[in-house]
């Protein structure tokens, strides 16, 4: 996905900064807009020995290649272990942190006291950033009130109010906006995913996020939920709860609750825009299913449910039964039909 050109402004900001720099950056914008990209791609322009005339790389330099191998003496990366590449979880073994330790904080102290390659910047990624418990949000502002010379920090978050507010105030913020639709649709369909439209639509506009449902193995479970929410009052919430108990487990990491609770919200945010007489926002292909449900529930049980649903939300970070979360969930789903 070509997020340069999904996001032209923000690149050509960033550039502006170049013979400027702020000790740190913290791109924020919604999930799957392109944030990550970016930050990767302005780190590996800054740390190019020979960079274009747009500003990017030119992936032929000496340093272009150490970057692209993820052996950059300059560069380090923080980030939640299931979000690595080897973040799978095997039989047996304890399941990858989602969140980064104060551990990978303090390993910079060596990174950040030692002499830079070639006299040139030193650039630390942290994605995403609001994935620091308070004890590691305070290791790291330290390093960030008394910052190391020629040094640069990229924190890039979806929820940038989660962070430390002390943290924010002592970055530069770089809003990555969502971008134009047809846009959107232009670099999705040209990076080869069919039907553009829906997948953009279902990830709320960010076209990361449609890659990634409509990624191989993603939206397997998304049409089995689809397939039980259309059933109204008739769903088997407690056989729903198990099928999609078994894939998260199945999916070992890949698909989390919170994702499921999160397509969750989606649909009541459709059915309350099919009860007031507008289009639906996230599950195009079901506007007509979607309407037809909606005509069934009150609109003040709808606005009791999303707010439930918000509350879900938080819960499903760390549920102490998942089974049992979810078949709470899904009984409350069958509920908004009752008489």
């Amino acid at each position: 996905m070509n997020v340069i050109e999904l996001h032209a402004k923000v690149w050509a900001g960033l550039q502006a900064r170049r013979q400027q720099l702020p000790h740190s950056l913290l791109l924020v914008g919604q999930k799957g807009t392109g944030k990550y990209d970016l930050a990767r791609l302005f780190a590996a322009s800054l740390l190019c020995e020979q960079p274009q005339d747009n500003g990017q790389a030119c992936g032929k330099c000496l340093a272009c290649n150490w970057y692209s191998q993820g052996n950059h003496p300059d560069f380090r990366l923080l980030r939640p272990d299931a979000l690595s590449d080897e973040g799978e979880v095997e039989d047996g073994k304890k399941k990858p942190s989602q969140q980064i330790t104060i551990d990978q904080v303090r390993g910079l102290d060596d990174f950040l006291t030692i002499g830079t390659h070639r006299a040139g910047l030193r650039v630390i990624l942290v994605n995403p950033a609001e994935a620091m418990n308070r004890n590691t949000a305070n290791a790291l502002l330290k390093t960030l009130e008394e910052p190391a010379p020629g040094t640069l920090f990229l924190l890039v978050s979806n929820e940038p109010l989660r962070l430390l507010p002390t943290i924010r105030s002592r970055c530069q913020v770089v809003p990555v906006p969502l971008p134009q639709p047809k846009a959107a649709e232009k670099v999705l369909a040209d990076a080869g995913l069919a039907d553009a439209g829906r997948w953009l639509a279902l990830a709320g506009g960010s076209p990361g996020l449609a890659l990634e449902l409509s990624a191989s193995g993603q939206g397997a479970w998304l049409e089995m939920l689809i397939k039980r929410l259309s059933t109204g009052r008739n769903v088997d919430a407690l056989a729903i709860a198990g099928e999609m108990e078994k894939v998260i487990k199945d999916s070992k990491g890949k698909l989390l609750l919170k994702t499921v609770v999160e397509a969750l919200q989606k649909w009541l945010v459709d059915l309350t825009m099919a009860r007031n007489g507008l289009p639906v926002r996230y599950f195009l292909p079901q506007q007509a299913t979607i309407s037809g449900l909606a005509d069934m529930i009150p609109a003040v049980r709808l606005n009791h449910a999303y707010r439930d649903m918000i509350k879900r939300r938080q819960e499903a970070e760390q549920p102490l039964n998942a089974r049992l979360f979810l078949e709470g969930v899904f009984l409350d789903y069958r509920a908004l039909f009752a008489n």
